[in-house]
């Protein structure tokens, strides 16, 4: 019995398919853990999430910004564009979207000592505080006050946190962090214009994983997002799993008991 954490898929289900059979993945055995953005720039995001959901309790997956931006298109707050509209014209595609909302944007795993999210943890939060506010926003998705959330989602203000936060402002915050965190400074002020690699830092600012030695220190965490990283984070415990798949790289997956890396080579397509 196996746990692999597997990057960002965005919609390449093919390669998704040709990775889990390098692995030799047994869902009657193994389990599959998927860091977010199922769906999008590939071709095959409808696919995608009919296989996922289909693995049931031999897949866990963390929410990513392009999921959550399925689901703001799915609520009428943008035009869906690409393989995403095939989802929106399916049609199980409400059964697909009710699944998808009850996913959670951090999964914690105390057996094996990992922690999956999609972006990141920002460094101000423990793993216990980032639970609890991960939780916020899952409720919100799982509940029929989801449309406002969509509506106000966007947007890269607040960028900081406080515990004073509250409504939209607090929600959009939280979820910025988990979903589209690159780099931030020490007091967890979000930089969310930079996507270059973690040695182009923005001045002031460095990647997330930096800092996180002070509240993190003992926590292992798999995270995708960040494709020009190509997994490198120079950290025995920060793991990124995004190797720019969609972009013409590589599908990677982490064997989290071993951490023994599977990388599958993808070829590039052209963006619609």
């Amino acid at each position: 019995m196996s746990t692999y954490a597997i990057g960002d898929i965005q919609g390449c289900y093919d390669e998704l398919l040709a990775l889990l059979d390098l692995i030799e993945f047994d869902p009657s055995e193994d389990t599959v853990w998927l860091a977010g953005d199922l769906v999008n720039r590939g071709p095959k995001s409808l696919e995608t999430l009919r296989y996922v959901k289909s693995l049931g309790k031999s897949a866990i997956s963390v929410l990513g910004n392009h999921d959550l931006h399925l689901l703001a298109c799915a609520h009428g707050i943008k035009k869906a564009k690409g393989s995403l509209k095939a989802i929106l014209e399916a049609p199980d595609r409400d059964e697909l979207l009710n699944w998808l909302c009850q996913q959670p944007l951090v999964h914690h795993s105390s057996k094996l000592n990992f922690t999956m999210v999609h972006a990141g943890i920002p460094p101000i939060w423990d793993l216990k505080k980032a639970i609890k506010l991960s939780r916020e926003v899952e409720a919100v998705l799982q509940s029929d006050s989801r449309q406002s959330y969509f509506e106000h989602m966007y947007g890269d203000q607040p960028d900081t946190w406080s515990d004073d936060l509250t409504g939209l402002d607090r929600l959009r915050v939280i979820t910025n962090y988990f979903t589209r965190m690159r780099f931030c400074n020490e007091a967890g002020k979000l930089e969310l214009e930079t996507k270059e690699t973690a040695d182009n830092w923005p001045e002031g600012y460095q990647p997330w994983f930096n800092f996180r030695r002070a509240k993190l220190k003992k926590q292992r965490l798999v995270f995708g997002h960040w494709a020009a990283l190509e997994g490198n984070t120079q950290s025995d415990t920060v793991f990124g799993l995004d190797t720019g798949c969609v972009w013409g790289g590589a599908l990677t997956a982490l064997r989290l008991e071993d951490l023994q890396r599977f990388s599958l080579p993808c070829d590039a397509y052209k963006r619609s």
